[in-house]
């Protein structure tokens, strides 16, 4: 890569970001994972130092976190996704580092949770849940420190239809949509609680067979049933692994509970359903409509939305508000 010039009146982070030392130490030791450049004070000039791969000693790697250390080591943004791809496995370094832009955080948290997510779907044990809600806490934590930050978070979704994404982008439009109607009387646990029920509201289909989940064409009686008993064996899951946070286990049990006593799987009557299960209803059926699913094509935000303000089994505060975030 070229040499760039540095200007004194250029803004350096348009296309470069310092490295925190804190990251670096994280990096492999001694082959990082992309480029890395010096700042050059006397001669205002960025200087290639190390390639992406190249081996490097022990004196090398000290002699790299003492510039770090000064605030001399630079990435170019180009490489952000791999960058994103490795700070992703440990979240918390996001908070340390004042270099990354939202949108740059927003992917490393999508890959992330996602990463996390499908470990916990596919081995769904206490040591893997707990490592889930750690790099949860990352999350309320970076939100709970500024609220409006959700909103390059909730425009960094998935298109393709998987549990692990499904949860994910549930979890990001779910979490604008409890921040739209709670703003002035949030709780921090009840931000941390809310954002788990929705990211593994549908952890009970991990137990679907795949091929169902799978299915292209209309499922037969007993494959619909199976569907449908999701819910209840998610709920039994988290019970089973000492969740008993209400906004958590109702998520899993309501998402597919309606107003109108159609949903299932207990046909509950509107007047008996928990307001965050009709947010998880709400965002559940928004997200699985917006991606590319085996039976069905996406549809676009604002079909997804007609649909859902159409039909009498949705709040319909939480409905209107929804689109208004969508669509403002």
């Amino acid at each position: 890569m070229r040499n760039k010039a540095i200007e004194p009146n250029e803004d350096l982070h348009e296309e470069y970001y310092q490295v925190s030392p804190v990251i670096l130490e994280s990096f492999p030791k001694f082959r990082l994972p992309l480029d890395t450049f010096e700042f050059r004070e006397q001669v205002a000039q960025l200087i290639p130092l190390t390639q992406s791969g190249q081996r490097i000693s022990a004196d090398q790697r000290q002699m790299i976190l003492d510039k770090c250390a000064q605030g001399l080591v630079f990435v170019a943004r180009k490489d952000h996704p791999v960058y994103a791809q490795h700070i992703s496995k440990q979240l918390d370094l996001v908070l340390v580092d004042s270099s990354l832009k939202s949108v740059e955080i927003a992917l490393i948290f999508q890959q992330g949770l996602t990463d996390r997510l499908n470990a916990f779907l596919d081995q769904p044990v206490a040591p893997v849940l707990s490592a889930l809600q750690t790099d949860l806490l990352v999350l309320t934590e970076y939100l709970w420190q500024d609220p409006y930050r959700i909103k390059q978070l909730r425009k960094n979704l998935w298109k393709e239809h998987s549990l692990a994404n499904h949860g994910v982008n549930s979890l990001f439009i779910g979490l604008a949509l409890y921040l739209r109607l709670n703003d002035g009387d949030l709780r921090r646990k009840h931000l941390d609680e809310v954002a788990m029920g929705l990211l593994v509201h549908d952890l009970g289909m991990s137990k679907i067979p795949a091929f169902i989940r799978a299915k292209a064409m209309p499922l037969t009686r007993d494959e619909l049933e199976k569907i449908r008993e999701h819910c209840w064996i998610g709920g039994k899951m988290l019970h089973s692994l000492e969740v008993r946070s209400d906004l958590i286990l109702k998520q899993a049990l309501e998402h597919h509970e309606r107003l109108d006593g159609k949903g299932y799987p207990q046909k509950l009557p509107g007047k008996e359903l928990s307001m965050i299960g009709q947010l998880c209803a709400v965002v559940d059926s928004y997200c699985a409509m917006i991606t590319d699913r085996p039976y069905a094509e996406a549809l676009t935000s604002g079909s997804a939305l007609n649909a859902l303000s159409q039909s009498p089994g949705y709040n319909d505060k939480m409905v209107r508000a929804l689109m208004g975030m969508m669509m403002g």
